[in-house]
């Protein structure tokens, strides 16, 4: 037998072997930050966790996140010198369009990380469990972002998918934190269903699952019937649409916001709604590219219903975080519109929209979580408990959920935190689309790149539903800056720490700066095109 095998190994040349895959290990610095980042904070807290304070896994995270976005800064200078290219067999793609979601979403792990310091100590949730899911759930981000192959795109869905529910649910102190979680899950699992066979009929059409091959073959007519793609389309937009919470596949979205802590909500809103509008793009907009026509039609109508349907259901909600998350269904109404462009200018919109409104989330949702927080202060201290004695001995239910974030909540909050209060308007008037804001300049690029594409009556709708969502901010402002008998107490809302304060303050700053100058920001999204290297 040993002499047989030899002789068959002998037999065997250099040229039969299959060439090992060669690796642009560079390319691939943001995947590894993020995942290894992920791994290394839990094998740290497991061997010397007791020995660390309790601010380490924080910090950690935020270094990670800045530097996954230097590193994609590094690879926006290389493309733009040696051009795009793939890696690992072509399986993933190295352009600035995944090289700016790559950014954003470190951006956003960033904050988040600064945000959730302070969350953890107030609703004692030690561990580090939060950050290390943080990151995981990060890198499949961006995988979708880079993805050139459906299966990858699929994989990189499920990691981000898959921490993200346990993320929704890991207040084990609140019920509804475990109900949003659950909720999540079982809708997550049936879209991933709905996408993973429109995976397999795209399959079954083209003969290939990567991107560059379907958009070649396509554009080449080589199909003779394309029922089977037609239905792939149909069920990949199913999948996708859940994703980014897109009418009518958005009931998840409220009840999840509402119960879920609120720097997941934040993390939701902005880095998961980025990395499912890059699926979006990159997967439609490039490699379906020669099937606008067949496509179009459909994004155009969930955009229109999008759009409205979230602005009209914000409107009557009392909760500020249904309101907040109903305006992010329309909000993504509004990025629709930029996809269903399918231009480079529609793209670059669409992108710029992505980076100003994950700003505005994660500022907004960081607000919210503070006031909220004193909001449950004011209460213990009036039913005589401590803030410690309320945590440890009693569940929250679903009423005090709605409490907490109750609009209510926020009449006179200017008299007593002016700055906040200010910071805030900022961030609401930019959802709203006012001048000097970077909402303004993203409603303003995806309108004209929807007038561009001759999608005229869309552009109309978009304005209109522009003003709709507009009544819902005013809500809140005239709750903040109007006299009320009910005002906010001065002990029910303590000063933003540090860390709470560095996140409003710069996302506040980064509202502002690129809604007065948005040239820089917006030259960038023009230089992010999608590029699919085989």
């Amino acid at each position: 037998m040993m002499v047989a095998a030899g002789e068959i190994f002998a037999q065997i040349s250099p040229s039969t072997l299959v060439p090992t895959p060669s690796i642009d290990w560079e390319a691939l610095v943001p995947y590894l930050l993020l995942a290894g980042g992920g791994v290394l904070l839990l094998m740290i807290f497991s061997l010397v966790g007791k020995w660390l304070s309790s601010s380490f896994a924080s910090y950690f995270t935020f270094a990670i996140g800045l530097a996954t976005l230097g590193s994609s800064f590094a690879l926006w200078r290389r493309i733009g010198d040696e051009g795009a290219t793939s890696t690992l067999s072509g399986m993933v793609g190295v352009d600035r369009f995944s090289v700016f979601i790559t950014g954003l979403i470190g951006a956003v792990v960033a904050l988040v990380a600064l945000l959730s310091h302070d969350y953890i100590k107030r609703e004692r949730l030690w561990g580090t469990e939060l950050y290390v899911l943080l990151l995981l759930s990060a890198t499949g981000g961006v995988i979708m972002a880079g993805a050139n192959d459906l299966i990858v795109l699929f994989l990189g869905l499920e990691v981000l998918s898959i921490a993200v529910y346990v993320l929704a649910a890991m207040h084990l102190r609140r019920s509804t934190s475990q109900e949003a979680g659950m909720k999540y899950f079982v809708l997550g699992a049936f879209s991933s269903a709905f996408f993973l066979y429109g995976v397999a009929l795209i399959y079954g059409a083209v003969g290939s699952t990567k991107l560059s091959y379907i958009a070649d073959f396509l554009e080449a007519g080589s199909l003779e019937k394309d029922g089977l793609l037609l239905g792939g389309f149909a069920l990949l937009l199913v999948g996708m649409f859940f994703k980014i919470a897109a009418v009518p596949f958005h009931a998840w979205t409220p009840d999840v916001y509402q119960g879920s802590p609120t720097p997941v909500v934040a993390y939701m809103a902005s880095a998961v709604k980025a990395a499912g509008f890059a699926a979006l793009l990159r997967v439609f907009v490039a490699a379906f590219e020669s099937y606008q026509g067949d496509w179009q039609p459909i994004i155009y109508v969930i955009a229109l219903l999008t759009m409205f349907a979230g602005g009209a259901m914000a409107i009557v909600q009392t909760d500020v975080k249904r309101m907040l998350a109903y305006s992010s269904i329309s909000h993504a109404g509004f990025i629709l519109v930029g996809v269903q462009a399918a231009t480079d200018d529609g793209v670059a919109a669409a992108l710029f929209y992505l980076a100003a409104y994950a700003a505005i989330a994660v500022g907004s949702f960081a607000i919210v979580g503070m006031v909220a927080a004193g909001a449950r202060d004011s209460n213990a201290d009036n039913t005589g408990e401590s803030m410690g004695e309320s945590m440890a001995d009693s569940t929250a239910d679903s009423n005090e959920a709605t409490s907490e974030n109750h609009i209510a909540i926020y009449r006179g909050l200017a008299k007593n935190r002016p700055v906040l209060s200010a910071a805030f308007m900022v961030l609401l008037l930019a959802q709203a689309g006012v001048p000097f804001t970077t909402g303004f300049f993203a409603k303003f690029a995806i309108i004209s790149a929807a007038a561009d594409a001759r999608s005229f009556w869309l552009a109309v709708f978009a304005m209109i539903s522009a003003v709709i969502s507009a009544f819902i901010y005013l809500r809140l402002l005239v709750a903040m800056y109007l006299p009320d008998q009910q005002n906010t107490s001065e002990s029910s809302l303590e000063k933003p720490s540090i860390l709470e304060g560095t996140v409003v303050a710069l996302t506040v700053a980064f509202t502002l700066a690129f809604g007065i100058i948005p040239g820089y920001l917006y030259d960038l999204t023009q230089e992010a095109l999608i590029a699919l290297v085989p």
